[in-house]
């Protein structure tokens, strides 16, 4: 009896001690009921890839947030459902996050079609809503709570292709004709829109106009009549499955149109570059963020070095480079506004979103109109001097050339097309 009350004895007196002597951070631990985020994200189907990239960086962000005490004085806890890549999953996934699971508030998926199916939900409940690469979502709901974490300004469909069209017209000798191919979906229609506007205001004449069903899998037929048409370039808008099957056509049939690409999703996802690898060769693309130097804004590459630890193990991108930092960023945007406010009130915290710019991993932040960025900051590429498959070469900034913006140009584009291959 008398051993066990000296034990008991020091145990207190060791667990005194480390509470004197532990950090303040810790001495502030977060307690109480958790502060829950909910909503779906891409863990399997077509958005998979980039969905568990995201997924992870939001993963570090919520370690970070409790490390250093929570929000309002709370843990947080991110409560999500793989939504499958399939639109039809989403308004009952936010659904029960909001009516079961009682979360205190919510963030958007990854994804145009995704988030566009979040929304009727989400205005129904008057919840505020900051999306992941959503294209022009809010265009045709108007809704002043949500918030787009992507870089393409007031006049979203216009800028998510204005690069491509901005680097055509700039050769010699200067094209005059286009195709443009789209998946026939919320993304690809909202970028053909755009696509259009940027063609007329170009002088190139559209002599290719038409969509794709979704489930396409050969696209060799669509190839060849769009070779067809002889278009001196051609503007794909498409989806991670579609972008492959495209790509594997076009360097099989060895059809050489004079530019090519421009709006083509999950060519920035590390196991699709890798797949292709030189077949990538020559392709202009858009992109959100690359590791060059004029976008190493602060923290970003710690962030970055930690995710890549984990990211094997875990089976995620291993480089994480297009989509990882917008995962955590997005996290950033909602504790920024939660803290300014000391507030879960969805008024209360959009009116701050709105307002504010906000310091993230990518950047400062600022909402403009319809919750679009107030400014636009795509990044206009072309793969170049790909040699093989292996992981490395990602690595190397080198391989993927931004041309656009002049601001955070890296090289020049190989024009025509034939000439990268």
């Amino acid at each position: 009896m008398f051993q066990q009350q000296q034990r008991m004895i020091a145990a207190c007196f060791v667990g005194t001690l480390l509470a004197l002597t532990a950090p303040a951070a810790q001495a502030q631990a977060p307690s109480g009921e958790p502060l829950k985020i909910g909503y779906g994200i891409a863990q399997t189907g077509g958005l998979a890839a980039n969905g568990k990239s995201a997924l992870l960086a939001q993963k570090i962000w919520e370690g970070d947030i409790n490390a250093k005490g929570g929000l309002l004085g709370r843990p947080v806890k991110l409560i999500y459902y793989d939504d499958q890549s399939n639109p039809a999953t989403v308004p009952a996934i936010y659904q029960k996050l909001l009516d079961i699971d009682k979360v205190d508030t919510i963030i958007g998926g990854y994804g145009t079609n995704m988030l566009a199916a979040a929304m009727p939900v989400i205005i129904q409940k008057q919840k505020v809503l900051i999306g992941l690469f959503g294209l022009a979502v809010n265009a045709q709901f108007a809704y002043s709570k949500y918030f787009s974490m992507i870089p393409l300004g007031p006049t979203p469909k216009v800028s998510q292709t204005k690069g491509f069209f901005d680097i055509a017209i700039a050769q010699n000798p200067r094209p005059q004709t286009i195709a443009i191919v789209a998946a026939d979906a919320e993304f690809s229609i909202n970028g053909a829109e755009g696509a259009r506007e940027n063609a007329k205001t170009a002088g190139l004449k559209i002599v290719y106009d038409k969509h794709y069903p979704p489930a396409t899998t050969d696209f060799a037929p669509v190839v060849r009549a769009i070779q067809a048409a002889n278009p001196d370039i051609v503007l794909i808008l498409s989806y991670p499955p579609d972008s492959v099957g495209m790509i594997r056509a076009v360097n099989e049939i060895g059809y050489k149109p004079k530019m090519i690409g421009g709006g083509m999703l999950g060519l920035q996802a590390t196991s699709i570059k890798m797949q292709l690898g030189p077949l990538l060769n020559g392709f202009v693309n858009f992109d959100y963020w690359l590791p060059i130097k004029t976008m190493d804004f602060p923290a970003v590459s710690e962030f970055l070095t930690r995710y890549q630890a984990r990211a094997q193990q875990e089976g995620v991108d291993p480089l994480g480079y297009h989509i990882a930092p917008w995962g955590y960023s997005q996290l950033q945007v909602l504790q920024q506004a939660v803290e300014a406010t000391k507030s879960l009130d969805d008024d209360k915290l959009a009116d701050y979103i709105r307002q504010s710019t906000l310091k993230t991993l990518i950047g400062d932040v600022k909402f403009g109109v319809q919750g679009e960025w107030a400014e636009s900051r795509v990044l206009e590429l072309q793969f170049q001097h790909i040699k093989g498959n292996d992981l490395g070469q990602f690595k190397d900034p080198s391989t993927q050339v931004v041309i656009l913006p002049a601001q955070y140009k890296s090289g020049d584009v190989i024009y025509p097309y034939e000439m990268a291959k």
